[in-house]
């Protein structure tokens, strides 16, 4: 399965270089909202989650500190068995109270983002 305008494809790991922040802002501001993986690579290769609940604590603790609007609600994070591993799902809905933006840049274009394409 490959990206699409409503699936994100992340790496295996969650660090703080990953902009997880960004990619579920897009989706919020979304019309349809969409998924993001982590524990896949972009090439759509399982690679799976080696930390599933500490990083499933991480994804929420970050979605709800550093996204405003609040979030809460509108996202919710799953596990799933993919060719044998473990991935993270974000099940990311449309939000509401457009626009959504990083907390840390406000709204500007380094913190409003929105999903055009794959």
């Amino acid at each position: 399965m490959s990206e699409t305008n409503r699936i994100e494809y992340n790496k295996a790991e969650l660090t703080k270089e990953l902009d997880l922040e960004k990619e579920v802002v897009a989706f919020l501001n979304y019309p349809e909202g969409g998924l993001v993986y982590v524990g896949i690579d972009k090439n759509g290769n399982t690679l799976g989650v080696s930390y599933l609940d500490g990083d499933m604590l991480k994804i929420k603790d970050r979605i709800k500190n550093n996204i405003a609007p609040s979030a809460m609600g509108l996202f919710d994070v799953v596990t799933e068995k993919r060719d044998g591993h473990d991935i993270i799902k974000i099940i990311v809905a449309s939000g509401s109270e457009k626009p959504y933006f990083k907390k840390k840049y406000g709204m500007t274009e380094k913190g409003c983002y929105i999903r055009i394409g794959t």
